[in-house]
């Protein structure tokens, strides 16, 4: 099938209490090694792509390898932009066949961030695609955008749900707690933002920075209202230490394939796991 907008599965995850896992893609084995694993839980997904992702495939590349996996699976696939950070860029990814960008304003004021996501949502929805927004600052490190902890900024309840009211984006990542990369510690989430914001807006929330969370605790989120779950890092540090292992292994190998493979498997199996700890399986 077609790539398809958030919106063809979010709202019955926010409805059945289940979460679909944003999983990023940064190569051709990602895309192939998260595709297995929803085909094999038949769950719907999300290929997250970064603007740093976006630039080392290219754009026709990332594509062209979201549309074959989606035709491939049969499953609802979305191509979601991840931390889109202006208004072209997100134009940029629809016009070459994303089908949901998120626009990340929080590093804007309150107002602008409002005003520029409005603008996106517009453009977006006459397209047919959905539009992820972004309120407070979700620390640690994504691509090369680092947030000391100390300046991460929880979101305002309050705020949050005018935001949503005033924009209409599909899915709202609001600051809880969490934080992207892996954790030093447990990460202490907060709950009750969570619930005063889902139980008045009729969109799922988003939790980012979801590598590393605990089980009990992605669990809990779930039941207060988050639809969408994102999941990089795990994917990133299993590929990479199993290449590792591999090479060390064999040292003479240089056929890539031959490290590639069981890199390839073993994202399939953390994403396996999200998909069940989420909810998400045999809701495609």
């Amino acid at each position: 099938m077609p790539l398809v907008s958030m919106n063809e599965f979010l709202p019955k995850a926010k409805a059945n209490k289940f979460a679909v896992g944003q999983f990023n893609i940064n190569n051709l084995e990602f895309v192939q090694a998260i595709t297995e694993a929803g085909m094999l839980e038949n769950s719907p997904l999300i290929f997250g792509v970064s603007e740093g992702a976006l630039k080392y495939m290219g754009i026709e590349y990332t594509v062209a390898m979201a549309e074959a996996a989606a035709k491939k699976s049969g499953l609802p696939i979305a191509l979601h932009l991840d931390h889109g950070s202006t208004f072209e860029v997100a134009m940029k990814c629809i016009r070459a066949g994303f089908s949901s960008v998120m626009f990340d304003g929080s590093h804007h004021a309150y107002e602008d961030n409002i005003r520029l996501t409005k603008e996106v949502v517009k453009a977006a929805h006459a397209m047919g695609v959905s539009v992820e927004g972004e309120l407070g600052t979700i620390g640690g490190t994504e691509d090369d955008l680092t947030v000391d902890e100390a300046h991460a900024q929880l979101a305002d309840p309050e705020e949050a749900i005018r935001f949503y009211e005033e924009t209409g984006v599909d899915a709202l990542a609001i600051a809880v707690g969490t934080a992207h990369g892996m954790y030093k510690g447990e990460p202490k989430l907060h709950f009750d933002i969570m619930e005063a914001v889902t139980s008045k807006i009729p969109v799922p929330i988003v939790l980012h920075g979801g590598s590393g969370v605990p089980d009990d605790a992605i669990t809990k989120a779930v039941a207060c209202g988050v639809g969408k779950i994102n999941v990089n890092t795990e994917n990133q540090v299993s590929f990479t230490k199993t290449i590792r292992e591999s090479l060390a292994k064999q040292e003479t190998v240089y056929d890539p394939r031959k490290y590639l493979t069981p890199a390839r498997e073993s994202i399939v199996e953390v994403v396996r796991e999200k998909i069940r700890l989420f909810g998400s399986s045999n809701q495609a």
